[in-house]
This record gives structure tokens, sequence and C-alpha cells, in this order.
């Protein structure tokens, strides 16, 4: 297996560190502190040179809060625009392309060019073409998957691809900042990535799965047999055993007839559906925008982020739920609005 060095300076050279603030602030340019930055960035990017060249650099105190996801409490971690967030992307454009190079192509979790949308797409297309091959459904989860990472088994992972010692003094550094991989950073689904990588490897190359997804924690494997996918469900305990995991206890083998809830859908043979709770947070965005709740700078935001769930989906019993007086009031705003701006654009309610 190749191993990389000589990448440590080339995470610090300045046009790196720009390229990095240009995609940290993608989205964020209203942020206090990316404002901050952008009053006079060549004066931070040459901290940040400093700050790595000399290996000064240290983890910034993170804030923490809770996140309430719909049944579940999540401890959000969140770092400092400055330097963190902007050296994390530093890392990322050295070697994300390395570690993508090791990953399964049905793992979707913040990969560049991959994305929740491909997934969907590959998991349509499996069902379709092969019926028969995919008539259980095998779904599970990891328990506490972030918390739960071992600092030890996740940098001899990283190890393997790396030898650079100043890179590595610098993941280790981030590694170690917090238990687990912390919820809210930029490196921690891909550290995640590589951490469950070998689990993949595992279920795709000896095992011999056709049909196997993931998304962060979260496993889906189709096969024409159930009793295979129980005792899948074994092989998969017994190989995360070895990272210091467990499944959760609630896992399922069902029949696909009773639709696949996975990366924001449920998949049935012939039709997707989205997921309920995005359905339902979308109603009550539409019925708060015709309010006048939702500021006028985010409701074309608002109806666009819905617009691309809405699209990979079949929802004609949807657009006719929701195709009322207000949100006809709402997509003939936003039409409008990307008429001028965006002729290409096209809503799919």
């Amino acid at each position: 297996m190749k191993r990389y060095g000589n990448l440590y300076e080339k995470i610090y050279e300045m046009d790196n560190i720009r390229e990095a603030h240009k995609n940290a602030r993608r989205g964020k340019t209203h942020y206090r502190e990316v404002k901050q930055v952008d009053k006079d960035p060549e004066r931070y990017f040459k901290r940040i040179y400093h700050m790595l060249k000399n290996k000064s650099f240290h983890n910034s105190r993170y804030t923490v809060y809770t996140k309430h996801d719909g049944n579940k409490d999540r401890l959000i971690y969140r770092l400092p625009y400055f330097p963190d967030r902007i050296i994390h992307h530093c890392i990322m454009q050295v070697v994300g392309t390395i570690w993508t190079k090791t990953l399964i192509n049905d793992t979707y979790a913040c990969i560049t060019g991959r994305g929740i949308h491909k997934g969907v797409k590959r998991i349509k297309q499996a069902i379709q073409s092969d019926p028969k091959g995919t008539a259980y459904c095998l779904k599970c989860d990891v328990r506490k998957f972030y918390p739960s990472v071992d600092h030890n088994v996740l940098k001899s992972i990283v190890r393997r691809k790396i030898k650079d010692k100043d890179l590595l003094w610098l993941l280790d550094e981030i590694i170690d900042s917090a238990p687990g991989i912390p919820i809210g950073n930029y490196l921690s689904q891909h550290f995640g990535n590589l951490y469950l990588s070998e689990l993949d490897h595992e279920m795709k190359e000896v095992q011999n799965c056709k049909y196997y997804f993931r998304y962060c924690d979260d496993i889906v494997i189709l096969d024409s047999n159930k009793s295979r996918l129980h005792n899948l469900r074994g092989e998969i305990q017994q190989s995360l055993s070895g990272l210091n995991l467990t499944l959760k206890s609630d896992y399922k083998v069902f029949p696909i007839d009773q639709g696949v809830d996975f990366l924001g859908y449920r998949f049935f043979k012939n039709y997707t559906l989205v997921r309920k709770s995005i359905v339902a947070r979308f109603k009550c965005k539409v019925l708060s925008i015709h309010n006048g709740v939702v500021k006028t700078d985010a409701i074309l935001s608002t109806v666009m982020s819905y617009n691309g769930w809405l699209k990979w989906a079949d929802t004609f019993n949807l657009k006719k739920a929701l195709f009322d007086y207000r949100l006809k009031n709402i997509l003939w705003m936003v039409s409008a609005y990307m008429k001028v701006h965006n002729p290409v654009f096209k809503l799919g309610v």
C-alpha cells in the first residue's frame, strides 16, 4: 500500500490557504467571523501560514451545544472560523483525493462528486434493475458512532496512507481535541469515512455484497436471501468489534415491499417517496413563509433546498397536497426571481 509523504508544506502554501478560505466561507459570508477575515484576508492568511510552518497551531476551544434532531439529542462541537475551519479545508484540499481513493463507490457522506442524490440514483437503479436480487433489506447503524471512535485506532488508519510526520502531528492535534470525533467538525465526516472503510471493503470484497450502501454510520444491504442478511449482520458486528464499536440493537431485516428508509427517502420497488419528517418540515416552512415568519432573503434558499429533495422522488400526491394558493404564491415569487437570475433553473414542484 502506497504511503504519502512531503505533504505538509503544500498545506500551508499561500495559494492553498486562499482557496481554503474561499471554500470554507461558501454559504457563510454573512457570518461575523467570515466578514472579519474578509476585511483583510491576506493578514489572516499570513498568520495561518506562520502558525502551520512553525507548528505553533493548537486546536481552538470548542463551543458545545445540544441540537434536537427528531427523537435524538446530539452534542454539536463548533470551532472558530479562524483559524480552525480554514485549516481543516487546507488539509482536505491536499489529502482529500488520497483518502477518497481508498473508499468504495457506495459510501456517500461528504465526498466531492457523490452526496445523497448519487446514492439515491444508485439504490433506485439497483431495485428497478434487479427486483429478485433486492427482495430483502438489512438496515442497521452504529451505536453512538461519532462519540465512540477510538483515537488510537483512527490514528493507525490515518497512518496507512500518510507518512509525513509533520502532517501526522497536525492531524493528531485535531483528532485529540475532543472525545471520539466531534459532530460539527469539517474533518469529522472524512475521519468517519476512513474509520469504516475497512468494513465497507470487507462487505464488498470478502462477503460479496453486491448492493451495499453506507452514509455516515447508516448501512443498507439489499439481497435476495433473508437468512444471508441476518448472517451479514453478525459479520458486521464482528468487524465493528475490532474498531471498538457496536451495532444498535434495533436493526431490521425486512421485505423491500415495506420501503427502505435511507438518505431522506423511502424506496419501494416501483416508486420513491420523500421521508415523512422532511415533508412535515417542508409544510411548516411553506406556512411560515406565507405568514411572513421566514425572512424574504431566506425564501429562495428554503424553497430551492426542498426542491432538491422533491425532484428526486415521485411526488405527485405531495404536489397536489401542497399546491394550494399559499405555495402557488411562493413558487410564483421564486420563479419570477429565477427567470431573471438563472433562466435554466426549474422547480421540481
